[in-house]
């Protein structure tokens, strides 16, 4: 995943423009990235979203089993209650959750990249252009 200095690679730039795309409140994984992008997987996504991924919602891409990038749970829950994310377990590290046990209700957070903003099927997400 290299290129000229300050030039996004090309899946680089695909990976952001899906995380780019994700409404407040609503969560992808991974793997759901990847299978949006027909390319790659999790873990290349994973990899796109260390280096790059800064300047985007990060937050909005979680594990499958719903939990925050790895070291980042705590600045995760504070955007997740910011947007009023559906986590597990109520609002999540209140009440004996500690931020690092912060898991996002992958049953009503996750967002399938077809629904408008909102996600409630007002209009459907023109899919990123993909490289042939």
């Amino acid at each position: 995943m290299t290129g000229p200095a300050g030039e996004l690679p090309d899946y680089a730039e695909r990976v952001l423009a899906v995380v780019e795309r994700i409404p407040p409140g609503r969560v992808m994984t991974y793997g759901d990235v990847a299978e949006w992008l027909e390319e790659g997987g999790p873990r290349q996504v994973g990899r796109v979203m260390s280096l790059y991924g800064g300047a985007v919602p990060w937050w909005r891409v979680v594990r499958a089993d719903g939990t925050p990038p790895p070291c980042h749970e705590g600045r995760a829950l504070a955007h997740y209650r910011q947007e009023d994310t559906p986590l597990r377990g109520g609002r999540g590290g209140t009440a004996g959750h500690a931020a690092a046990a912060v898991r996002v209700d992958m049953r009503r957070a996750r967002w399938d990249g077809e629904a408008g903003g909102s996600g409630d099927g007002a209009g459907a997400a023109e899919r990123p252009a993909r490289r042939s």
